[in-house]
């Protein structure tokens, strides 16, 4: 049998670390998708858990200066109180099917004494943007608010200038407005009484897996190819060499002679060497 030593080649060698390099990658890769995976199932299980549970008062799941925690995100809310339309925040840059919008962030005025935070909702506009003037008012006096609730936003696209911002933090909303806020917002999901013209809800966050599954299982495959790749064409050297089982190649036949016709009408030679002379 054949020797492998030359997988202790300079060549080999390097070619080995390549694909150990390459099935790590791959595996470290799929392991990641996987933990994506279970990260979005441990999502889903929150969010539906919370989406069936009954509406809280805020002060039961809000706090001033904090935010909403992880375990209470999507856990609906209902509060009692008045819009304070003066400070209307307007949320630019949220596009939909490629339209051009914006969502409306109304103070609700609690009797308990925080504001609650509602975005009441997504509004088409132009490219210009839009002003408090250009969206739905709220309905006026006492109205009664149920929503899910959500976390802060962070970094700078939370800042907030002339009631104007990119995206919802209550840490930064409640300073600008000179208000106190419950921490965190409320996604509206309706108000009593109703208005007569509203924003378009922003609905419920989707519960699929996603990819994550499926990327998974395409990394590692990869990372055994590469595995099968290496064996293979260590293999297809080995049989390369002296000693190795590369089979031989197949005998060409020889040409048969043709064989002697016994026909009577074809004499043989010692047939034609006895015929007589004229």
């Amino acid at each position: 049998m054949g020797s492998f030593r030359f997988l202790l080649t300079r060549r080999w060698v390097l070619f080995f670390v390549v694909v150990g390099l390459l099935t790590w990658l791959a595996y470290a890769l799929g392991g990641w998708q996987f933990d994506r995976l279970h990260e979005r199932q441990d999502r889903n299980a929150v969010i539906a858990r919370n989406e069936a549970a009954p509406p809280a008062p805020p002060a039961e799941l809000m706090t001033t200066g904090g935010d909403v925690s992880a375990a209470d995100q999507w856990r609906r809310v209902e509060a009692t109180g008045t819009y304070a339309v003066e400070d209307t925040v307007i949320v630019r840059y949220r596009t939909r099917e490629g339209q051009a919008g914006v969502n409306v962030v109304v103070p609700l005025e609690t009797a308990e004494g925080p504001s609650l935070l509602v975005d009441r909702g997504w509004v088409a506009t132009s490219n210009r943007g839009a002003t408090v003037a250009d969206v739905p008012a709220p309905p006026e006096g006492e109205v009664t608010v149920v929503g899910w609730l959500r976390t802060n936003a962070t970094g700078d696209s939370s800042a907030v200038t002339d009631n104007s911002t990119r995206a919802i933090s209550s840490a930064r909303i409640g300073p600008a407005l000179d208000r106190e806020v419950y921490g965190g917002f409320v996604d509206l999901d309706s108000e009593d009484p109703a208005p007569e013209v509203a924003p378009s809800p922003n609905g419920l966050p989707e519960l699929s897996e996603g990819p994550h599954f499926f990327y998974g299982l395409q990394w590692w495959f990869f990372g055994l190819l590469a595995i099968v790749g290496f064996g293979y064409l260590a293999y297809d050297e080995w049989r390369g060499r002296p000693g190795g089982s590369r089979p031989r190649a197949a005998r060409t036949p020889r040409e048969k002679r043709p064989k002697r016709s016994n026909h009577p009408h074809h004499p043989s030679n010692a047939d034609r060497d006895q015929t007589p002379v004229a």
